[in-house]
């Protein structure tokens, strides 16, 4: 078994990919953060939230599957340094908005450039997944995923928070600026990591080896069943795009309780992926992820429910604690059970099914938030969950009974 200081200090490469990670996440935290204040201070809509969502995800699901594909073929990393720098310029058209050096229809600028960057997201997860793969021996695997969610979920904690008092203390345009220069860090962190090049193009055409990665997905049981359950819990169960919301019409505070309400799930499975880094789970996990997504969904029914704001909190807390389980297993399911040739393209369909449930999840909440109200539209997203749990363990009954240990 590998110490964590091994992985940190001893593996460079390994060093190197998490600190793109967290600057990565950090960059798409606090501009989510103070694009979502932005917007809804100029709309005061519930729906004007969800239809950030919508921008990014249409961009994402047009080019993931093709993204997976060049990273399986051409290179694992120079597509991922080249969407680093498309964020930085995400960035400073969202500062120009916010100065004022863009004046014209600033709602559209913002959704423009929130979707360009859907389209550089869709990159980044298959290329962290592709070189995962290629700087570590399989028996790292599980623990690597833990640390790996670890900085992950340091992003999301430190990300929100700094995004909110930066707004509060300095402006949306520095927030802004300071997002593009954490953009602009990862791109480095992950140019500098030395890994070898992808094989070479194979001779299929580009959709057969798209489909490949399909058929792949849809004909595993566990993976599938993983993949779905994580998909429909984030598509339902999400509140993140509406504590805008939250925080200005019923909790009544600014953006500082903002970026708390948000950082409190990542607290959560930052403490919850530390914990399963340095003590595994191996027996089973497929329960396990069951039970985790269920106590996510009753999390998220309670904190619409709540009546004071840091009891709000707590529950998103625990809601991150259960998250965090649900995320180091389905990441230690993907890694074990896809063969090396594919990973790019697996990669991108997980995006699909997980990454893109986030944006699709903050529209179907603005939607719901427009016609049930905000509070309902949450508790209904929470049973919606629950339900989702109840479905996949009587369809995926290898899902249900995996024990980690059969994919290694």
């Amino acid at each position: 078994m590998v110490s964590m200081k091994r992985l940190f200090v001893g593996d460079q490469s390994f060093a190197r990919l998490l600190l793109f990670r967290i600057m990565i996440v950090l960059a798409y935290q606090v501009t989510a953060v103070v694009a979502g204040w932005h917007v809804y201070q100029l709309t005061h809509d519930a729906l004007a939230l969800g239809l950030i969502g919508l921008a990014e995800v249409v961009p994402y699901f047009s080019f993931a599957l093709f993204a997976g594909y060049a990273i399986d073929h051409y290179s694992r990393k120079l597509f991922g340094v080249a969407a680093c720098l498309l964020l930085v310029l995400n960035s400073l058209t969202l500062a120009a908005v916010s100065s004022g050096s863009i004046s014209a229809s600033p709602t559209v600028w913002i959704y423009g450039a929130i979707a360009v960057g859907g389209v550089a997201r869709a990159f980044i997860s298959p290329s962290y997944s592709a070189i995962f793969a290629c700087i570590l021996p399989r028996e790292q695997y599980a623990r690597a995923s833990g640390l790996g969610s670890s900085v992950f979920q340091l992003g999301l904690i430190f990300g929100p928070a700094l995004g909110g008092v930066m707004v509060a203390g300095f402006g949306k345009t520095i927030a802004y600026g300071v997002a593009a220069l954490f953009s602009l860090f990862a791109a480095g962190a992950l140019f500098s990591i030395r890994v070898g090049d992808a094989p070479a193009a194979e001779g299929a055409p580009i959709f057969r080896s798209i489909a490949e990665g399909f058929r792949f997905v849809f004909g595993n049981q566990v993976v599938l069943g993983a993949q779905t359950l994580d998909m429909f819990a984030v598509l339902f169960g999400g509140a993140v795009s509406l504590l805008p919301a939250f925080v200005n019409d019923l909790f009544y505070t600014g953006p500082e309780g903002l970026g708390l309400l948000r950082a409190a799930p990542a607290i959560g499975s930052l403490a919850t992926a530390l914990f399963l880094s340095r003590r595994p789970v191996k027996v089973n996990n497929g329960r396990l992820l069951l039970g985790a997504v269920a106590g996510f969904g009753l999390c998220i029914i309670a904190f619409a429910l709540s009546p004071l704001f840091w009891v709000a909190a707590m529950f998103l807390l625990l809601s991150g604690v259960c998250d965090g389980v649900s995320v180091v297993t389905r990441t230690t399911i993907l890694q074990l059970a896809t063969p090396d040739g594919i990973r790019g393209r697996v990669a991108a369909i997980n995006g699909i099914f997980i990454g893109s449930s986030n944006e699709l999840g903050a529209f179907e909440s603005g939607v719901a938030a427009r016609i049930l109200g905000l509070v309902p539209s949450v508790v209904f997203g929470g049973v919606m969950t629950l339900a989702v749990v109840a479905s996949t363990a009587l369809l995926a009954p290898r899902l249900r009974n995996l024990d980690l240990h059969h994919l290694e």
